[in-house]
């Protein structure tokens, strides 16, 4: 988040860059070029200008997205200021009180001339739900800027991934919750519907309806957002209205809202923010979807999870139905994929903390990473490589304890260039076809799971990756 700090007294100057700079982008606007010289001789980053001016503002790049903040010293020409931010596009503006003799009189009487300014005093700044407010507030403005532009929308259609996850589904139910939508009004459609037995559990006790569409469907509607994929995922897609996910961003499209936040375990704690910033009521029906895909995006907080998926998840449980996900939890196991954990157990390879196996045919790719995050439970692995044939192609799912080598650049490292692969730190995934992969590795047999592992182990010896250069993303794990 950027903030800009419109401040001309040092003191004042040094405490913000304190509290805010550790979480917050901030820069300062100073009149007076002495302090601005010494300022900067400091460390801190700074800009010279007139605050009662429109194009100081413009710039210093002030947007509506922007935070700024505005010391309020008692003097005269703090209205002039705010219009002047305003007249820039600014719009996210709080007053800070600093020496005012009447807290409560002043703000009241900037209230009755700025109604949606936020007052506030010195020492409000030393409290965490200042910063917490701070990010509701920008993402507010950032909901209401997407909401205003798709309201005049007949129809709207809410995209997701082939094969819909628990994440997808509840985050186009959310989104459809967002922009105040019915089911016919704001459509939730994949190109290859949902087949997995955990996500046909979910859909039916959640009453889910996915559309299964064609390409061509998606000319037909008024809108296009995307949650939980990003356009390069179909190909020849390359503009959209909003994109809503928690992957790494992809380069190649254009999109006229977005908020991607790739350290997010789930799109729909992304979701969970945008709801409760415009104060928007929650289904329980919603509420369960959301709660049980963060729940299993993030495999209960084991991997790819931070403090923002923990507070939605405690922000959402008293709204959910928690019977409703223990149902939904009881659908994984399978005869076909208990048959699977068997041949794993079989044929499998451990070294050096790292389960690899080959699974050679079979019938449904989603077999393949319940199998890694399967073996990813047992005492000693740090790492599973889990792959199969499954309709002519190598796939491949990586999964490890996440606090280790990045999953996602191993699987780029060594496929991207034949197939699709890409993911997160702890989990990816390779799709290639089996004559590209047999040409580079040989033939896929019971070797296989031994060469993936001792590519692994390559990986893993070599320099540490933030000394490499990350390469692009091409698939969902």
């Amino acid at each position: 988040m950027r903030c800009l700090a419109v401040c001309q007294d040092e003191l004042v100057i040094r405490m913000l860059d304190q509290i805010l700079a550790p979480t917050v982008e901030v820069e300062f606007l100073v009149e007076s070029r002495a302090l601005a010289r010494k300022l900067q001789a400091a460390g801190l980053p700074v800009v010279i200008g007139d605050p009662k001016r429109t194009d100081t503002y413009l710039k210093a790049d002030v947007s509506p997205q922007t935070c700024i903040i505005i010391e309020d010293s008692g003097r005269r020409y703090l209205p002039k200021t705010v219009e002047a931010i305003r007249d820039a596009g600014g719009s996210l503006i709080y007053i800070l009180g600093v020496g005012t003799a009447d807290r409560e009189k002043r703000a009241e009487a900037i209230r009755s001339h700025f109604p949606d300014v936020s007052y506030l005093s010195l020492s409000e700044l030393f409290e965490a739900p200042l910063l917490t407010e701070f990010s509701r507030a920008l993402t507010r403005a950032r909901v209401q800027q997407y909401q205003r532009y798709l309201a005049d929308a007949d129809r709207i259609l809410i995209l997701l991934h082939n094969e819909p996850d628990p994440d997808a589904m509840a985050s186009g139910l959310a989104l459809r919750t967002v922009l105040h939508r019915t089911r016919t009004t704001a459509v939730i459609a994949a190109l290859e519907g949902v087949t997995r037995p955990e996500n046909l559990r979910m859909v039916n006790l959640l009453d889910i309806h996915v559309e299964t569409i064609p390409r061509s469907a998606i000319d037909e509607f008024d809108r296009v957002c995307m949650v939980d994929v990003q356009p390069h995922y179909f190909p020849g897609l390359d503009r959209v209205d909003l994109v809503i996910d928690h992957h790494p961003e992809q380069p190649g499209y254009n999109a006229v809202f977005k908020d991607i936040r790739e350290d997010y375990g789930s799109t729909c704690t992304i979701l969970t923010e945008h709801l409760r910033a415009i104060d928007a009521g929650i289904s329980e029906r919603t509420a369960t979807a959301m709660l049980y895909a963060i729940k299993s995006d993030t495999l209960f907080f084991n991997r790819q999870a931070n403090r923002c998926d923990i507070e939605a998840f405690s922000y959402l449980y008293p709204l959910a139905d928690a019977n409703l996900i223990r149902k939904m939890e009881g659908a994984e196991i399978t005869a076909e994929r208990l048959q699977l954990i068997n041949k794993a157990t079989q044929h499998g390879l451990m070294t050096d903390q790292i389960f690899s196996v080959f699974l050679g045919e079979v019938p449904r790719d989603d077999a393949i990473p319940y199998v890694a995050d399967f073996y990813l439970q047992l005492e000693n692995v740090r790492w599973t490589l889990v792959s199969g044939i499954v309709h002519g192609s190598f796939v491949m799912s990586v999964r490890n304890l996440g606090y280790t080598k990045n999953a996602g650049d191993f699987v780029r490292r060594y496929f991207v260039d034949i197939g699709s692969a890409g993911g997160h730190r702890a989990m990816a995934k390779a799709v290639v076809p089996l004559a590209a992969f047999e040409a580079r590795f040989g033939p896929a047999d019971d070797r296989i799971g031994e060469k993936m592992s001792a590519l692994l182990q390559e990986f893993l010896r070599e320099a540490p990756e933030d000394k490499k250069k990350k390469e692009p993303v091409a698939s969902h794990s």
